[in-house]
């Protein structure tokens, strides 16, 4: 009969064990675990932390009791391996509540004990206050210490995905959060503009970050910091990382890779064919470049570990690797990437560009629709797929499981462009984010529209010194820009043209890169040669900014709009709306030049708010029809624009149709500002 005994019994452990009763009836499985809970939930922590899961049951996902009554499975907790002797096949176990010394042996032995929380030698490291966040019990002295200390302030060491999942859950706990990070920015495995997405996400929920700089000690009232600072800390979350545990393996003297985890082949075997390993505690291959990697996820480590099951029960099914996909939710912001980040595909020597599309995750006339932030990182000869990343705040997670799919099985920028994705005006776009960031990375290698990615700009502008131009309108251009760029707004390029030397290097940005590529050709059909725009427009340049400053330039960033909830106080003041606001100058206005000529706007508020013609009223085209009583008389001189002519072509054609004699159609609102 076949003893399969496995240690370990949370991700990987307790999936080999219910995989291995599926495979055999007849085995005899047991797990030993050393903490006192089998088979919980721990991605769910800090939800429960941040009251988005409100019951703690909820986490429990087996235990002893349900593992017998369901399997037959015997699990033992409070229970750890202290010995692994090979040649006899047994493992000698102690339960930590009692002292109480067991032998267990076994036919075959799955090894799944994770990794534990790297708890760094600082002073003050052991204060009351300063907790780490893995298990159940973990979770509970949190919890206990928020109800009863009622902490203010509270430092996170670390701004991996737990450090950033309690930041969220902290700052609905109404503590002020500061992040102390090492690298330069926040999630540093994603490239700098996805980062900067995250950041500004958490600057505007009030949370504070300090980049670049380590903790150096803690007392009960700060943390110090490399950089001489001393942040103020009720409460101190270490977050920096985890460490695999393998003392049981290094004793029993099983193969350590060379990137730090337990080395296993593609059947989970370890050096000795009768021990197999999965989850935290491994290293496997990463599918896209095929090296040895460490990758600490719940994901693979369930595959893994009913891979593990399966093969030590004679089976020959092999890990296809794994490729790394994460993603991170903070407070209404998600980002994640797969496969290799731009700046990891450089460092393995790879021939790799990147670009970045940023587009609405459904069609913009339908409501609700949101920017999604699409990256692909491709092989600059082949166009595989290495990698991307996504973020947004609707959207962005299903793009990243299609990119993900992309480089698992090996397909290229030509193969996405032609994918047909689901289509409905809710539910996407006729050529969906995908498919245009493939458009985008096709372009860029048939040399058809070259474009920069931001990390790809230093090299650029210090190097080749172009010009500079902001193709966006005059506002916002105001609320950020690179330093030195000059504003000609798209409809004005052209005949600006001869204001720039015969051979001047352009680099063109825009909002998001599609008026940017648009330029870009304008400049190429005018015979200029030397054009590149940047990959994702301004909007990656200030993400990037946030993250990771520039070298050769400076970015002016548009001032982050804070998302706090209001304090009840704020609340009954009831602040005034963009369509209060606007309604209340709309009648200010008329009021004050009841007979004089007026000017519309035809553009929905929103659009609106952003910018207008000084003493422009907005009336949105749709609602025109039903507000024509506000305009006066039909002999009222009245001029109409929009973005680009085409709503106040129609609403001037509406008004004549009605009787009024003195209708201009202003056109777009450059324009309209170019007369002004």
């Amino acid at each position: 009969m076949e003893k399969i005994l496995i240690i370990g019994g949370v991700a990987a452990g307790a999936t080999a064990a219910a995989k291995a009763r599926r495979i055999s009836s007849t085995a005899e499985i047991t797990i030993l675990e050393a903490g006192p809970d089998v088979s919980f939930a721990n991605c769910g922590l800090p939800y429960f932390l941040g009251g988005d899961i409100p019951e703690r049951s909820s986490l429990i996902l087996q235990s002893p009791e349900s593992f017998w009554e369901q399997y037959r499975i015997k699990v033992l907790v409070n229970t750890r391996a202290e010995s692994l002797d090979r040649q006899k096949k047994r493992v000698i176990a102690k339960n930590a509540l009692n002292g109480e010394v067991q032998e267990f042996e076994y036919t075959k032995l799955i090894l799944a004990q994770g990794g534990l929380p790297i708890r760094p030698a600082l002073p003050g490291v052991d204060h009351p206050h300063v907790f780490t966040l893995w298990t159940l019990q973990d979770m509970d002295r949190i919890h206990l210490f928020i109800k009863e200390k009622k902490p203010k302030t509270a430092v996170i060491a670390g701004g991996g995905f737990i450090g950033l999942e309690m930041a969220e859950a902290l700052a609905k706990r109404n503590i002020l959060v500061h992040i102390v990070e090492k690298l330069p920015y926040a999630m540093g495995i994603m490239d700098p503009e996805f980062a900067g997405f995250i950041q500004e996400e958490l600057f505007a929920h009030g949370v504070s970050l300090h980049t670049g700089v380590g903790v150096t000690g803690i007392t009960p009232e700060v943390v110090e910091t490399e950089d001489g600072n001393a942040i103020p800390a009720d409460m101190v979350l270490l977050s920096i990382g985890v460490r695999p545990t393998l003392a049981l393996a290094e004793s029993a003297e099983l193969v350590i890779g060379k990137a730090g985890g337990l080395l296993v082949d593609e059947y989970l075997r370890t050096s000795d064919p009768d021990i197999y390993a999965a989850g935290d505690m491994v290293e496997i291959e990463h599918r896209v470049h095929h090296g040895k990697v460490r990758i600490p996820l719940a994901g693979p480590a369930n595959r893994q570990g009913r891979i593990a099951a399966e093969n030590a029960l004679g089976g020959k099914q092999p890990y296809a690797g794994a490729i790394g996909t994460s993603v991170v939710k903070v407070f209404d912001a998600i980002a994640g990437m797969t496969g290799l980040s731009l700046k990891a595909a450089k460092k393995l020597g790879l021939d790799a560009e990147a670009v970045t599309v940023h587009k609405e995750h459904h069609t913009a006339y339908y409501p609700g629709a949101e920017q999604v932030s699409v990256r692909l990182v491709y092989d600059r000869k082949t166009g595989r797929i290495l990698g991307g990343e996504t973020a947004g705040y609707a959207g962005a997670d299903r793009r990243l499981d299609v990119v993900a799919t992309a480089v698992f099985s090996g397909m290229t920028i030509h193969d996405l462009a032609s994918v047909d994705f689901a289509y409905s005006p809710p539910i996407g776009t006729a050529n969906d984010a995908l498919n245009m960031t493939a458009f985008a990375a096709e372009n860029r290698a048939s040399g058809f529209s070259p474009s920069l990615v931001a990390e790809e700009l230093d090299d650029f502008v210090s190097t080749r010194r172009p010009a500079i131009v902001d193709v966006r309108d005059s506002f916002a251009f105001e609320k950020g820009h690179i330093d030195g760029a000059e504003n000609i707004p798209l409809e004005f390029l052209a005949e600006k043209l001869s204001d720039f030397p015969s051979d001047a290097s352009f680099l063109i940005y825009d909002d998001n890169g599609k008026k940017g590529h648009q330029a870009l050709r304008l400049l190429l059909g005018l015979g200029r040669t030397d054009v590149h725009y940047i990959s994702g427009g301004f909007a990656s340049v200030a993400r990037h900014a946030r993250a990771e400053k520039f070298s050769a330039f400076q970015v002016q960033l548009p001032v982050i709009t804070q998302k706090n909830t209001p304090t009840p106080a704020a609340k009954e003041t009831r602040p005034e709306t963009i369509y209060m606001r606007i309604a209340r100058q709309n009648a200010e206005r008329r009021e004050r030049d009841a007979a004089g000529p007026l000017i519309i706007d035809v553009r929905t508020p929103k659009e609106f708010a952003k910018g207008a013609y000084p003493g422009a009223i907005n009336i949105p085209l749709d609602s025109l029809p039903d507000r024509i009583e506000e305009l006066g008389g039909k002999d009222r001189y009245i001029t109409l624009y929009c973005a680009s002519g085409a709503r106040s072509a129609y609403a001037a054609r509406l008004l004549e149709e009605r009787g009024f004699t003195h209708i201009t159609n202003g056109g777009g609102i450059m324009q309209m500002m170019r007369k002004k």
